[in-house]
């Protein structure tokens, strides 16, 4: 069966999303400072890599083995990330790096949104 094209739209706004994500923290500032140690600063490298890996493969179950729930899985990924960068930019304002974020948290949005809309209804198995 072909995948649908709000699937289609759902799979490559989330690649997008999480490569704009991948580069964001391949260019993080890594200089080590009083309350973040080298190690941590490593250790807090790996986590997002892996986090990153997680959740391309949850963009993969959804959009090609149509599964259900890592759709759910990445809208609550979104939504903390939606807290988290809004607690960011209250704080210290608008940056490049939150820039960065909140593009990615629109095409996460934007792929979400296809994902629930469209041709995409009866894609997903539960």
């Amino acid at each position: 069966m072909k995948m649908p094209k709000n699937v289609w739209w759902f799979e490559v706004l989330l690649y997008a999303s999480l490569t704009l994500d991948a580069l964001s923290v391949a260019f993080q500032d890594r200089t080590p400072r009083a309350d973040m140690t080298e190690q941590m600063i490593n250790v807090a490298t790996v986590m997002a890599a892996i986090l990153i890996m997680l959740l391309a493969y949850f963009v993969w179950l959804a959009a090609e083995r149509r599964k259900n729930w890592p759709r759910w899985a990445l809208a609550a990924a979104l939504a903390l990330s939606s807290i988290s960068l809004t607690q960011v930019v209250g704080e210290s304002g608008l940056q490049l790096d939150s820039i960065v974020d909140i593009v990615s948290c629109a095409l996460t949005m934007a792929g979400l949104y296809f994902s629930f809309t469209g041709d995409a209804k009866g894609w997903f198995n539960a």
